[in-house]
């Protein structure tokens, strides 16, 4: 009797073990890998951003830190933009947007919205939930495809995409979630021109995301982004319309890219 207990109980262990084994390899393999030759820790790109041919403030994007949430290794980005001192008493912005983004995924985990323009300020949070596809909001929890972005995740998803075999006139397809709700979100392919910034003289492709919500501007048209040409598709312009005129947004400086710029001419 009591042998049969025995080997039962050793029977059970090794089910159990086996059940152990079997979760982590799922753990392990259960997301996609995507190669990134575009973006590491540390970069940091910094914007002169222009209206009616002043400068009014300057925008970064960067990378500080790798952290773990949800048990996998993220890079933590900003995009952050600030008018500069002599326009705040016109119209002050202190925009901040954070995106903790899967390092071997290139997908969301976890979304920061935080605006300060004039009189008007919003606070947004959302924990991409990518293992239940589920969206967890500061305004509620909301069902999302799998690998769903954010609009910051988007664009760092995009750096990583083979685009040379793209046409004039081509799209892209992604998702993005934003609220409470998934809009699908295209990028289309505008082609290739030579760009001169005070960073330096760029060949680039051009590329508009066809941005519905959530945007990292206030937009009435199209948004442009150049691109370099090469594997880092760092971002050397940016032309969007506003409510009168348009605001460019011009690379000044450019630090600890992954690769040289081969497309700097």
């Amino acid at each position: 009797m009591k042998n049969e207990i025995v080997i039962k109980s050793i029977k059970l262990l090794s089910l159990f073990s086996l059940f152990i084994l079997f979760v982590a390899f799922q753990q392990k393999t259960e997301f996609r890998k995507i190669d990134n030759k575009a973006f590491g820790q540390n970069e940091r790109l910094t914007f002169d951003v222009n209206y009616s041919f002043a400068t009014v403030g300057i925008a970064t994007f960067s990378i500080p830190e790798i952290k773990t949430i949800a048990g996998r290794k993220v890079f933590r980005i900003k995009f952050e933009v600030n008018t500069i001192p002599a326009f705040d008493p016109f119209f002050k912005v202190r925009d901040r947007y954070e995106t903790f983004l899967d390092i071997e995924g290139i997908f969301p985990w976890r979304f920061e919205q935080h605006i300060r323009e004039g009189n008007y300020s919003r606070d947004f949070s959302a924990f991409f939930d990518q293992r239940r596809n589920l969206a967890k909001t500061s305004e509620g929890i909301f069902p999302i495809p799998p690998y769903v972005h954010d609009i910051v995740s988007a664009f760092y998803y995009v750096r990583t995409m083979d685009l040379s075999k793209l046409k004039k006139g081509d799209k892209l397809k992604l998702q993005n979630f934003y609220k409470d709700k998934t809009y699908d979100l295209e990028v289309l392919y505008h082609g290739k021109e030579v760009v001169s910034v005070k960073a330096g003289k760029f060949r680039c492709i051009v590329v508009e995301p066809l941005v519905q919500e959530g945007g990292l501007f206030k937009s009435e048209g199209s948004i442009l982004i150049w691109l370099t040409d090469d594997e880092l598709k760092v971002p050397v312009k940016v032309k969007t319309k506003v409510v009168i005129g348009s605001i460019d947004a011009e690379l000044t400086k450019f630090e600890n890219l992954k690769s040289n710029l081969r497309s700097k001419l």
